[in-house]
């Protein structure tokens, strides 16, 4: 209706990186939630952190980095809508 069509090199584009966010993003959240439990066992049992903690949220942070770039770059081409040369 607006114009566009999922054939479009710009939304076939956005859609990939909202599958590459997504494959980032889903061990994410079982990480927070086992960072969770482990926090709480520690405090429950009044130790530090463990060292599974401090290896779940190294790996949480660096996942991050590609997750939020390709949201970014999502966002970009929402805005600009580029003409991607496409070589298929």
């Amino acid at each position: 209706m607006s114009g566009y069509s999922l054939g479009d090199e710009w939304i076939a584009a956005s859609i990939l990186l909202y599958t590459v966010t997504g494959a980032f993003w889903l061990p994410v959240v079982w990480m927070q939630m086992r960072m969770r439990d482990l926090a709480i066992r520690a405090v429950e049992s009044n130790s530090s952190l463990s060292y599974e903690h401090t290896r779940l949220f190294r790996c949480w942070f660096a996942f991050d980095f590609p997750a939020f770039a390709a949201i970014l770059i999502i966002f970009w081409l929402m805005i600009a809508r580029p003409a991607i040369p496409y070589w298929g």
